[in-house]
């Protein structure tokens, strides 16, 4: 081999002296000869030891292998993987991160999350008649002040927090172990989906009654003066059974929409971000796109789950009367019962939607969904890979800086 030669090894081992944690010098990393030093090819100018000149008798060359330099790391820093965070890092990282992103996530895009409640109503007073979003924004705050559209979002904040804090660290923990079983070192998106549906189960446990409060909060001409006092008559009125009665329906549609929002994700991750380095804008695109598809997708079940929660008046009253009329007498005094004031189950929600409006009532709301779900996926997936990125960067940082000091 000539001095200034340019020559390729990759190396089956670690070269003694390296920091394993450097990319490149583990395992299979490729180290080039170049000018009496020697290279690491995954690094641009990452000279990471050298080799001394051959005097004349030796038959080898012998090795002298020096620990990167300061400026080496620093360059390669960048490049931390902080998608093997799982295995490395605390669950409370996971949790931090997803309770920023979906506070976020919720507070933001709250304006929107009140019109497609409104929206999604099967028979709306003539106040709450709405052409789009934008008009429905228009009119809410022209006719009900400017802070209408905003009302309960602290109950939202206070659920979301938690429920997201579960939700990533459930996802990402279960997502990897499945996929190391599946398909060691590759992506499945089997994984992906088991894992969204089994984080959902957690986060709609703690969501749901935020859920109900907030779109009772929402819904025009809301009798409630504030959040507490929602959840006092709430409770008085209806039971405690109130705040989890859409919960099997938010289940049956949150678990198709996050597996359909994950597998969309991870997919178009696999298109825009191959390499799985910290990329804003793929993280928005993949985000929005996701969850886009999945809002479509599960408008119909959205619908239902909007008239368990609210109760809706109109709708009541028409079930009644439509009772009262087929049955006669008897069937008024069942239709006025104490026990079938409330429309319960899955079941009786999708009869009622589609007696009060056919099929079409089914897709109620579904721009106003689209157009929530979009910007507030593109949000939460953004916020938290930032921050999972900030902070095993962090730790990388500290792990180098400790290592430095040991060798000292």
């Amino acid at each position: 081999m000539e001095a200034d030669g340019f020559v390729s090894r990759r190396t089956s081992m670690e070269a003694p002296g390296v920091d394993s944690r450097v990319p490149g010098a583990t395992a299979g990393a490729e180290f080039r000869w170049w000018g009496g030093r020697l290279l690491d090819a995954n690094v641009t100018g990452g000279f990471v030891g050298s080799l001394s000149s051959r005097k004349a008798g030796e038959h080898d060359y012998n090795p002298v292998l020096h620990r990167v330099a300061t400026e080496t790391s620093t360059s390669v820093e960048p490049e931390v993987d902080y998608e093997g965070l799982p295995q490395e890092v605390a669950t409370s990282t996971h949790m931090l991160a997803g309770a920023v992103a979906g506070i976020m996530e919720h507070c933001l895009m709250y304006p929107i999350d009140c019109v497609k409640t409104r929206m999604q109503s099967l028979h709306p007073e003539h106040g709450a008649r709405y052409r789009n979003v934008m008009d429905a924004l228009r009119q809410i705050v022209r006719t009900e002040g400017l802070w209408r559209p905003i009302r309960g979002v602290n109950v939202l904040a206070v659920g979301a927090g938690p429920a997201h804090a579960l939700y990533f660290a459930c996802y990402e923990k279960i997502k990897f172990s499945l996929s190391d079983a599946i398909h060691p070192g590759a992506n499945s998106h089997f994984a992906n989906g088991v894992a969204g549906c089994m984080a959902t189960v957690l986060h709609d446990a703690v969501m749901n009654p935020a859920e109900v409060v907030k779109q009772r909060m929402q819904m025009f001409n809301s009798p409630y003066r504030g959040v507490l006092d929602c959840m006092g008559s709430l409770f008085r009125q209806e039971g405690s059974a109130a705040f989890y009665r859409s919960y099997t329906t938010q289940l049956t549609m949150n678990v198709p929409f996050q597996a359909l929002h994950f597998m969309t994700y991870e997919y178009l991750q696999e298109l825009l971000n191959p390499h799985r380095q910290y990329n804003p804008s793929s993280h928005v695109v993949s985000g929005a796109l996701a969850g886009a598809v999945a809002a479509a997708a599960t408008t119909p079940l959205d619908v239902c789950k909007t008239l368990l929660n609210t109760q809706e008046a109109q709708a009541i009253h028409v079930i009644q009367a439509e009772a009262a009329s087929a049955a006669g007498a008897v069937g008024a005094a069942t239709a006025s019962a104490p026990g079938s004031r409330h429309i319960s189950g899955l079941g009786e929600a999708f009869r009622t939607v589609y007696r009060m409006g056919g099929t079409p009532a089914f897709f109620k709301g579904v721009q106003a969904r689209i157009i929530y779900q979009m910007p507030s996926t593109a949000i939460s997936w953004s916020v938290y890979e930032f921050f999972k990125y900030i902070i095993t960067k962090r730790q990388h940082e500290r792990r180098l800086r400790g290592d430095r000091d040991g060798d000292k």
